[in-house]
């Protein structure tokens, strides 16, 4: 940095005067320093200087070390008239910058960053407060607290007067009802001062009116209707409406909010906190949720109990007890209650109806049964048979070999023998003789035998002896899942079956020549059966009363069929969404028969040949689970109906995709898209409209005015 000294020449030869004149045309272009004794002074003056120069030279003046970003460019005209302090030059300095549009970010380790304006908000700048908020451009960032105002209706405004489009930036935190502004300290300061200005507009206390008539409940519903209605047509700030609440307990109001509104909303009250009429008070009340004719018997037994403590308490006093007549009828078409009864005892009622009329909880049960069974067997078995009697049979598993033999006997065809003619007592021929016709064997015993035969036969036949081997090997499984669902209110029992109803011979008469018999014939559900009766409780506790029934057709008896029946009835406790299990059932069953001719039997290796050996295992789970799920409100309740839906459209759009492989894939079933709006069909312009796009032929030919004015002359 050069140092520029300014003496006076008024006496000095012209050379010494031009020289002067040049010297101060070049200090219009830098900075003179003076120095003195207590501190340095400054007197800076810039005449289409470049930006970047002008900041190089005041880093060195204020030694600071200078970080400029690409983006700042342009020239800077700077005349000051007065000497300036190191401040007081730094000031000016941010000055300039606010100017042109850039700002400084002052660092810890003795750094500015000059960058633009709208990069400034998002840097580190500083977080100042009340002790030392900042002065003049520096930038800076202050959170402030508002009490009294809400911080949502208060940004806007602030916004308006803050440089948007620069450095600053107001942002609102509803939670903690607090602003944060950055921008310039003078902005912001600015912007602090009308914050605190507003903040004190509001005057929050709390009063408490009892009620000498009236209901508090009652009365805090038509001061929140009447605030309602009017700020929806004036548009009042939130925060100038008063908050009510009822207490029950001892049948007051608590009113919080500002004095004005106060007043205004306690002068309401005394008003319509007035006595009745005590004869003659009727009232409709329109129910939401219950049924009018199931809170009958509730109030009827309510008001009875009113009426005898009323009684109790004025038993001692010297007044006249009165009969109060009260009335309590259901009107069922408006699902409606009309009470009749004095002003005390009618409040009592009403109060008992709000807390009763409330929407009630649903419960989704879900019940998933899982059987899993396994069986296997192996049968194995030779039997002999000789000529001359000797065998040997066993009845576990192969067909009996004496009924294959009589089977085989039966099936054989006999050639037909010579019939010789026939003479009478006078030897005249009657008939002549003839070959008898062939007897073709009877397949009827075999084929009875080879339905009972399982697996596979051999049979052998050699010199009088016969035997049959017989072979099978067998195996199940099974894997049935069944997932029963049903919803139902608190409290409500609620019934699913799917299944048949089967006819069950329970009885039959006949007359005594058998005439006219009849039979007595009982339906009986057979199927998947579920009962539920749900009862919410605090929290997300439910308590189930269940009953489970899985059954089926087992197969005909000799009197008439049978039914499997697996049934579960209990009393279980789970939070909502949790999947309890009910019950069930791991069997396990192992056979083995062996039949044997004693000693032969027992011979290693050839003893198979004189035994018969069945094999059978099995093995069965069981199990049954259940899951409840609370539905408070309709939301959940079309999220799960939504995800129920969307899963049977999405198992019809595969089966679409596989495809039918005997017909048109178009005949396949599919559910439309869930939309749970009501779709209107098109009215009759829309539907024409759309109808001649599709078809141009639809649409009338044009004609033109000569045309038409052609056609009414023929038609006049």
């Amino acid at each position: 940095m050069k140092k520029f000294l300014v003496r006076k020449t008024s006496g000095a030869p012209w050379y010494k005067r031009l020289l002067t004149t040049g010297l101060t045309v070049v200090m219009m272009n830098t900075l003179v320093v003076s120095t003195q004794t207590s501190a340095a002074k400054y007197s800076p003056n810039f005449k289409g200087t470049e930006i970047v120069e002008f900041i190089t030279i005041v880093g060195k003046n204020l030694k600071k070390n200078m970080i400029v970003d690409p983006n700042v460019r342009g020239k800077v005209t700077l005349r000051t008239q007065d000497e300036l302090t190191e401040e007081q030059y730094y000031q000016v300095f941010l000055n300039v910058l606010e100017v042109y549009g850039f700002a400084a970010v002052e660092m810890d380790n003795n750094v500015v960053k000059i960058i633009r304006n709208k990069d400034a908000k998002t840097s580190s700048i500083p977080v100042v407060g009340n002790e030392n908020p900042g002065v003049g451009d520096e930038m800076v960032t202050r959170v402030v607290e508002v009490k009294n105002v809400t911080v949502r209706e208060l940004t806007p405004l602030l916004r308006q007067l803050s440089d948007q489009a620069g450095g600053g930036n107001v942002v609102n935190y509803d939670p903690a009802n607090v602003i944060m502004l950055t921008g310039t300290a003078a902005t912001v300061n600015r912007l602090v001062q009308i914050i605190e200005r507003v903040d004190k507009a509001g005057d929050q206390d709390v009063q408490i009116i009892k009620l000498k008539y009236a209901s508090a409940a009652e009365m805090v519903r038509i001061v929140e209707a009447m605030n309602k209605s009017s700020q929806g047509k004036s548009g009042k700030p939130t925060f100038l409406i008063p908050k009510i609440v009822a207490d029950e307990r001892t049948n007051s109001v608590i009113i919080s909010g500002e004095s004005q509104a106060r007043a205004r909303i306690a002068k309401l009250i005394s008003r319509l906190d007035s006595e009745l009429e005590t004869n003659g008070n009727t009232r409709v009340y329109f129910l939401k949720y219950s049924k009018a004719e199931d809170l009958v018997k509730v109030l009827e037994g309510v008001s009875k109990s009113i009426e005898a403590e009323s009684n109790s308490t004025k038993s001692g006093s010297k007044r006249s007890r009165k009969t109060r007549d009260i009335s309590i009828e259901a009107h069922e078409d408006t699902n409606s209650l009309v009470i009749t009864a004095q002003p005390d005892m009618l409040r009592s009622l009403l109060a008992v109806i709000r807390q009763l009329d409330v929407r009630r909880a649903q419960v989704l049960v879900e019940a998933i049964i899982v059987e899993i069974y396994e069986s296997d067997g192996v049968s194995l078995g030779v039997q002999w048979l000789h000529e001359s009697g000797a065998m040997t049979q066993f009845t576990n598993g192969p067909a009996p070999i004496t009924a294959v033999a009589g089977a085989a006997e039966a099936a054989k065809s006999t050639k037909g023998d010579w019939s010789p003619a026939e003479y009478n007592s006078d030897g005249k021929l009657i008939k002549d003789g003839f070959f008898q016709n062939d007897v073709k064997g009877d397949f009827s015993l075999a084929a009875t035998l080879l339905s009972t035969v399982s697996g596979g036969m051999v049979g052998i036949m050699k010199d009088g002896w016969g035997a049959i081997i017989q072979a099978v090997s067998s195996s199940t499984n099974a894997n049935i899942l069944a997932t029963p669902s049903i919803t139902t209110l608190d409290n409500e029992e609620a019934h699913f079956l799917v299944g048949q109803d089967i006819p069950i011979l329970t009885g039959s008469t006949s007359s005594s020549n058998n005439g006219n018999p009849f039979q007595t014939v009982e339906r009986q559900e057979v199927g998947i059966k579920l009962t539920v009766t749900p009862q919410v409780n605090e929290g997300t506790g439910v308590q189930l009363t269940i009953e489970q029934e899985v059954s089926s057709v087992s197969g005909a008896t000799g009197i008439d069929i049978s039914i499997n029946k697996r049934e579960i009835k209990t009393v279980v406790m789970t939070d909502s969404g949790a999947t309890v299990i009910l019950g069930g059932l791991i069997d396990e069953d192992v056979q083995e028969s062996v039949q044997k001719v004693p000693l032969l039997g027992d011979i290693p290796f050839i003893g198979h040949l004189f035994k018969s050996t069945v094999t059978t295992t099995r093995k069965r789970n069981l199990m049954v689970f259940i899951r409840a799920t609370i539905i408070r409100d309709g939301k959940l309740m079309n999220e799960i109906s939504k995800r129920k839906y969307n899963y049977i459209r999405a198992d019809e759009i595969r089966k679409q995709e596989e495809g039918l492989s005997l017909m048109d894939d178009a005949k396949m079933p599919l559910l439309p898209e869930w939309n749970d709006k009501l779709v209107l069909p098109p009215s009759f312009d829309e539907y024409m409209k759309e109808k001649s796009l599709k078809e141009p032929s639809l649409l009338p030919p044009a004609i033109d005015s000569e045309t038409s004015l052609n056609l009414a002359a023929k038609e006049q």
